[in-house]
């Protein structure tokens, strides 16, 4: 069986990782974009020019629509999705809880917790035994911030991440027994664009108190690399994690407090 995977938020970061990883793994591969069609096109052509399948498919997973059409163009181009990966986040607004707007708490929620549970049930629709699915994986990109809270920064960002552990936890048993494994992978600050700056970022990485503050905590002394966390997704969608669901994997270089 052809094994496909969708990576939303595919363009950049870890989940242009995720994408070059899975196409190496054997994955035809699903770039999902909101608007950086250029990028999320770069990443199909690397895997292409590598000897891969990828295409780049448009689609704000905060939109119900756009996550079925998303879906939907893969069915026709790619086949039956096999695996996903629910990468796509935002962040925008720092600062304490009374100086973030309503908008900017409303598209955290709705990228970062309503993408995630709309792009499982299309997954679900795909993979699960009941629906004539042959099973799956699919794994959520999480945040340490669900752990630390954000406080002063971004309580918005971690409460949106929250939910996400929450519905690991609760798919993972109701999915299982339609063959499909549930894993949420959980990084700590990594050095991608969202990082540095741009119109998504949060934190911002122009506070440097708070970047040195984090750096101070971290016991690897050090910022992740990107593919350091799409590694460890690529093992929870592989057969080697296949007694592995409803787990939630730290991989944030051993913070473990504020």
């Amino acid at each position: 069986m052809t094994k496909v995977l969708i990576v939303t938020g595919g363009g950049r970061g870890i989940g242009a990782e995720v994408c070059r990883l899975g196409a190496a793994a054997g994955y035809a591969v699903a770039v999902n974009y909101v608007e950086r069609a250029a990028r999320a096109e770069a990443v199909v052509a690397a895997i292409s020019g590598a000897g891969g399948t990828a295409i780049a498919v448009q689609g704000d997973v905060a939109r119900e629509d756009d996550v079925e059409r998303l879906f939907a163009t893969v069915d026709a181009k790619l086949g039956r999705v096999t695996a996903l990966v629910n990468n796509a986040g935002v962040g925008p607004g720092f600062g304490p809880i009374e100086a973030i707007s309503g908008a900017d708490m409303r598209r955290t929620i709705e990228v970062n917790t309503l993408g995630v549970l709309y792009c499982s049930a299309a997954a679900m629709w795909r993979m699960a035994r009941r629906h004539g699915g042959a099973g799956g994986a699919i794994v959520n990109v999480g945040s340490a911030a669900s752990r630390i809270g954000g406080p002063g920064a971004f309580v918005h960002y971690a409460a949106s991440k929250g939910a996400v552990d929450s519905m690991t936890i609760g798919l993972g048993k109701e999915a299982m027994p339609e063959g499909v494994r549930v894993n949420c992978v959980r990084p700590g600050v990594t050095d991608t664009e969202m990082m540095r700056g741009g119109p998504d970022a949060a934190p911002d990485p122009a506070n440097d108190a708070w970047r040195e503050g984090v750096l101070k905590v971290l016991p690897i002394g050090r910022l992740a690399e990107p593919v350091e966390v799409a590694r460890a997704i690529l093992w929870l969608l592989s057969d080697e994690a296949s007694y592995v669901t409803g787990a939630i994997l730290d991989v944030s270089g051993g913070r473990a407090t504020p």
